[in-house]
């Protein structure tokens, strides 16, 4: 089977992608408006880009009216955003707050999440997420226009809130333990899959 993109609609394009590129990590963004009002959506296409400066980059794809998601907007004014990783734990509350509500109507009071002042931007952090990465904006990317057209949002993250349970006690400082994490990555459609299934291989040297 081929498949020409340029033959499909955009939707189209967009079911094929995220049925094949997985499973992918999920961005719990947390923004604020200039009016203070915050704003909290989960973005699955999202990955770190760097270490040297310690950089994320998150997309957040156009409605399918053609307008940004409240995130960018938010970005776009006040030059920040919180990245929260998600839990299997918190995996019914990430996706409520997928929900596509008016603008300036907060996910982070409609959900009951836990809002925590971040120290170095002004959105706050989701008390009840392992792992909290403040951003400061670095840059967005436009690709395209219109319905389903991206909005690569590449940001520096500025401090890391890291809940020691998720740390592994027999390795490095700051070394993350994977199964205490237990992060979900979303497949296609509704597809989401659990990170527990773990299995390890050397790197080789040479």
């Amino acid at each position: 089977m081929k498949v020409d993109p340029d033959q499909l609609r955009p939707a189209e394009v967009y079911r094929l992608m995220v049925g094949v590129i997985t499973p992918r990590p999920i961005a719990w963004v947390s923004t604020v408006s200039p009016r203070g009002i915050t704003n909290l959506a989960p973005f699955s296409f999202f990955n770190g880009v760097a270490a040297s400066p310690p950089t994320v980059v998150f997309c957040s794809a156009n409605r399918r009216d053609g307008s940004k998601k409240d995130t960018v907007v938010n970005i776009e004014a006040t030059g920040a955003f919180v990245v929260n990783v998600v839990p299997y734990a918190l995996r019914e509350t990430m996706n409520a707050t997928s929900e596509d509500l008016p603008y300036e109507a907060s996910e982070i009071d409609r959900y009951g999440v836990t809002a925590v002042p971040s120290e170095r931007v002004k959105p706050p952090r989701i008390g009840e997420s392992p792992v909290q990465m403040e951003c400061a904006l670095h840059q967005i990317v436009r690709v395209g226009e219109g319905p389903l057209a991206a909005n690569v949002v590449i940001g520096r993250i500025l401090l890391f809130h890291i809940d020691d349970r998720v740390l592994d006690p027999q390795g490095p400082e700051a070394r993350i333990d994977p199964r205490a994490l237990d992060t979900i990555g979303r497949m296609g459609g509704e597809g989401y899959a659990r990170t527990t299934d773990l299995f390890f291989l050397p790197r080789p040297k040479g």
